[in-house]
Order: structure tokens, then sequence, then C-alpha cells
């Protein structure tokens, strides 16, 4: 047996016995486990020396990724830099910006009208072919690695486009492939589905079955009409969708974005949501991940509130998903931004602090998708606080529709009915630089921009992963253009989805420009994050009374050091109390020192307070 081997045995021995008998729960199909187990040694095989090596230091350092760091930043590839070698000629310009991870929005295969943003996949081993090829991707990956920048991609577990090769098949009626979905002659079995399943796009697309005209049934469509959702009950599916996990993971990818993941196991009479079987593939997939490429990571998309988010860690014995997105956070900024009240973000804090260090979030201000209202509602109500009003508010202020707002967004999939809509717009033009700008307000441009590098602050302070999304760099503003896009024009979070201003990154050095002050004020906030271990994961985290509402204080203590970070969540002059002991501190933004348990803040300040 050959060293490669042996390590691959090593591996495999550790989870087989685990992974097994969890296959044989769900699918009880000894045979396929068997080609599945045979499959994963053909991967192994396959995967590059240079990722081989990869893998290896990961495994000698499991940690690696919950480091002070790592900054990430999404795009889209043909927004940034046209296609996947235009990435790949813009390295620089990212290590400039400082990130080291980046996350490519989806780039496989999809059918031009019917893509849902790439997310309806007809070919999981293919790139759109205007964006380049698979040896592109390789390629960018290599190039990527040598610069020390992880890659990370979307995987689309639960559903695929209704032109991929299976749903092709299974329109025609053969029943090897009608068999990868949920299909039915009639509408009686989604009748029952329907009285317990929630509807995801009431408005755009109502219910969760579709009929197949050509076909004579239904097909289970969660999302929209042409995603096609994939039955996990058939261990075929399982399998094949690990081998085009495990294919696309041996072209270089770091970081697996598995999308929609709550929603991949369907259970009749249930919510077909956080079934414990979802939890049971997720493990299955995290073992398989540590046999053949422990190097890579599971990053699972759940856009749900705090208690249903964490079970998708797992536990320290039996790990699931290594990074979760911090949605509800994100959600809860905006408000405070619109509210200028951090009561509510405060609470979320400190429900988080208290969760295990080993549990590592994504954390960001906005992303490609839109901002949903899922506050907690039962905790702001003790307030008077309604939730079809305040809904309503948040809405209206960060549309612009009320008189003293600064910010210029649009509403997503609003619901005329119940008054439910969700948010899209640039993190620039939701904090006022739009409209500032357009009106040629020096005053208020300056204090979009204060607010805009605050919030930046903010997210760099939390625990876990910071990740940009491009152009917020250089304050990109909304793009108003997709209203004249027939394949567009309909989806509001084309808003926020522009193309990426190359114009605007060549004003980064320019003295004074909006730009500029973005682009060296976030870079400084980076500097100083990396090279201060109180920014650490595993440093101690909690939040403080300053005794305004408008002002958040969170404290970092690692060692001999000890942050205070303070952040105005308003454009009022604050006087702020700090952490109950006062004495001296060093702001490291602006390096003045401070003395006493009180500070004078300008409206949308920021200061990090360091005690020795």
């Amino acid at each position: 047996m050959s060293v490669t081997e042996e390590v691959f045995q090593k591996r495999l021995q550790k989870h087989h016995d685990e992974l097994r008998w969890l296959y044989m729960e769900l699918y009880k199909n000894n045979d396929m486990f068997g080609e599945l187990s045979s499959q994963l040694y053909e991967y192994f095989m396959q995967r590059s020396q240079s990722l081989k090596d990869l893998d290896a230091v990961r495994e000698k350092e499991p940690d690696w990724y919950k480091k002070n760091d790592i900054l990430g930043m999404m795009m889209y590839i043909d927004n940034f830099a046209g296609n996947l070698k235009g990435v790949e000629s813009k390295l620089d310009y990212l290590k400039e910006c400082q990130v080291n991870y980046i996350h490519l929005m989806p780039f496989l295969d999809t059918p031009k009208g019917r893509s849902d943003g790439g997310y309806a996949v007809s070919d999981f081993r293919k790139v759109q072919p205007e964006l380049g090829t698979m040896e592109d991707l390789e390629s960018l990956t290599q190039s990527c690695h040598e610069k020390g920048i992880n890659v990370c991609m979307d995987f689309v577990m639960n559903h695929t486009s209704e032109d991929h090769e299976w749903a092709v098949r299974a329109r025609r009626g053969e029943g090897e492939y009608m068999g990868r979905y949920f299909f039915y002659d009639n509408y009686s079995i989604p009748a029952e589905y329907e009285k317990t399943v929630p509807q995801v796009f009431p408005t755009t697309a109502p219910g969760n079955f579709t009929w197949l005209q050509e076909a004579g049934h239904f097909v289970m469509t969660t999302f929209y009409p042409y995603q096609w959702d994939l039955n996990y009950q058939n261990p075929r599916v399982f399998n094949e969708m690990v081998y085009n996990f495990l294919y696309l993971a041996n072209k270089g990818i770091d970081v697996m974005r598995i999308d929609a993941v709550p929603y991949i196991w369907k259970e009749l009479g249930t919510d077909c949501r956080n079934l414990p079987q979802v939890h049971t593939i997720v493990r299955m997939m995290r073992m398989i991940c540590e046999i053949v490429c422990p190097g890579v990571l599971l990053l699972g998309e759940v856009v749900m509130e705090p208690e249903k988010v964490v079970p998708y860690f797992g536990t320290v014995d039996k790990p699931e998903c290594h990074m979760l997105y911090n949605v509800t956070t994100m959600a809860t900024t905006w408000h405070s931004v619109a509210t200028r009240d951090v009561r509510l973000l405060k609470l979320q804090m400190e429900i988080v602090s208290r969760l295990p260090k080993e549990y590592v979030f994504l954390n960001y201000l906005r992303c490609h998708d839109d901002i949903g209202w899922g506050l907690d509602y039962v905790w702001l109500m003790q307030f008077g606080i309604g939730e079809v009003s305040h809904k309503k508010y948040l809405n209206d202020f960060l549309t612009g529709q009320i008189p003293d707002s600064f910010a210029r967004g649009e509403l997503y999939n609003s619901d005329p009915t119940s008054g439910d809509a969700r948010l899209c717009g640039t993190t620039a033009s939701l904090c006022g630089i739009e409209k500032a700008a357009y009106e040629g307000n020096e005053a208020a441009l300056e204090q979009a921009v204060k607010l805009d590098l605050m919030l930046h602050a903010y997210m760099l302070t939390q625990s876990g992963i910071p990740v940009i999304y491009s152009g917020d760099e250089v304050g990109q503003q909304n793009d108003y253009s997709y209203h004249n896009e027939p394949d567009r024009w309909g989806d509001s979070r084309y808003l926020h989805r522009g193309k990426f201003q190359w114009d605007l990154a060549g004003r980064r050095a320019d003295k004074g420009s909006v730009q500029e002050k973005l682009f060296t004020g976030i870079n400084q906030l980076e500097n100083i994050r990396k090279s201060h271990t109180v920014f650490d994961t595993n440093a101690d985290v909690w939040v403080f009374d300053t005794w305004d509402d408008a002002v958040l204080g969170i404290v970092r203590a690692h060692g001999n050091e000890k942050l205070a970070a303070l952040f105005n969540f308003s454009e009022f002059n604050k006087t702020v109390h700090l952490d109950e002991d006062g004495g001296r501190y060093t702001d490291l933004i602006s390096g003045r020192k401070v003395e006493g348990a009180e500070l004078d803040m300008p409206g949308y300040g920021v200061n990090w307070l360091l005690k020795k």
C-alpha cells in the first residue's frame, strides 16, 4: 500500500462506522453504500498533489479559518471582471483590498431567463460558457492559492433546473429519473403537502408544486417552477450529488456554500424544514469531506432565526457545518440604523456571545439577496412595536419614503395583501451616500460616509469572518438599469447586483473622495483587526450598557488586552459610559488617549478603545 493510499485508509477508518450507520439508517441499501465508498477513493486519487498537500497542512491546523486575518468578499464573476480569466487578472486588486477569501456567486451552467441568479443549475460539471471553462476555474483557484486567497462557491443541493439532464429525462416519463424528484399524477398528495409546507415566494411563485402539462404530472418546486426539488429519500440522488460535490472540490474550491440546506429533506405532514434527516445528510457530507478533501469547509446557508441556525454546527463530537451565516444580526443592524436604537442588536449580540467559541459565523452588512425582516417581534412588543407596522416603517425609511430618511432602497417581493416586503439596496445607498451625492449636500455626504465606515467597523468587531460585498469598498451605489432589462426588471435584487464600477475603484487614491475615504478607512480597520489578538475568535466577548439606546458597546478580551468598542447608531453627538471600571485607553482608530469612564462621541462615530 502506497503512502497516499495509507492516508485515505486512515481517514476512512476514522469515519467508516459512523458514516455507514447513518447511511444505512437513511437508505438501508448496502450496495449503494459500497458504491459510495469506492467512489470516495476514486475522487481522493483524482485530487491533485497540490490540493492533497494543502489538505495535509490544514489537517495539522484545523482551526486555520478561525484567525483574525481572514477577510472575505463576495462577487458575481461577470459583474466584477467579465469572466473567470478576468477575475484571475484582478487578484492584485483583491490583495490590495486585503481580501483572502472570495465567494464567487453561482457560475455553473444555467438556462438564460430561468436561472434565479445562477441557482437553477442545469449542469453541475460545466461553467456558464460566457464565464469560461472548468480549466479556467482550476487556473483561477491555483492562482488564488499561490496568493493565499481561498475560494468559495455555491453548491445548490436542494434542486436542479428543469433543463438538467435528470429533469429532461423525468419529463419524458423515465421512471428512474422521475424518482429523483417528487412527481405525482394527481393533486391529492401535493394538496396534503400544501397544508403544512409554507410558501417561500407567495407573490412571485405561489405554492410548492408545478403542473407539467406535457408530462401529465405535478412536480415539487419549493422555490420557482423551473427549479425542481431533488428527492433525497432516493440514495441515488445523495450519491450522485456527493460525486458532483467532490468533482467541484477537486477543482480547487476551499469553501462549499451549501445552498438552502434546511429544505433538502421532504416529509409529508411536516413543514419540510430543518427535519432530522437534514442533519444526518450534512453530518455525512462533513465526514466525506474529512475523508476525501479535509481542506474543504462547509458553509451552511440557513436563513432562519438563531435557535434554528445553531443546530447546523452539530456538536463538538459530531460536527456538521464549519461555518454559518449570521443572518439575524445583519437584518437587525439595518433595523438599528432605521430606528437609531440598538437594544435589539444588543440582545442578539448577547445571545451570539454566549455560544461556544468553536462556532464560526460569516458576518456581513449585505449580500446578493434581499434583507428580510425576521426580527424578534415578541421581544419588541414590550415596547409597543408591532410586527406589521414596524416592517412598514423599516421599509418606508430605507426606501426614502419618510421625510427625514437618507436611505435609497427598493422593495422586494412586496405583498399588498399582508403588507409584507423585503428590502434591496447597496450599503452606500442605504447609508445615504446616493441621496447626498445627488443633492450635492457635502455635510450629508460626510455623515453618510461616517455611517458606512461605522457599520464596517461594527462588522469587523464581531467574532467570525467578515465578508464585504464587491463594490462596497468603494461606495458603489444602486444600479437602476435592471428596470430596462426584460430578464431582470421583475427582480429588484438586481438593484444591488450591478456591474463593478472600475472607474470608482480608480478613485480610491484620490484624496478626499468618497472612494478614498471608504477604501482607506476599511483598509485601516482591517489592518488593526489582524494586528491585535483581541480580535481572535477565541477572545471573550460581551456587550455592556452605554446608558444610551443609540450606542452599542462591545468588549473583546484576550490575554492582557481588552477592547471596548463603541458604535453610535444615530447622527447626534452622544456622551456615553464605558465599561464599569473606566481607566486609560488608546483609540486604535484615531490613536488618541482616552481617560475616565465617559466618552464624547460624534454622530455615527466609532471607537476601538484598547486597554492593556
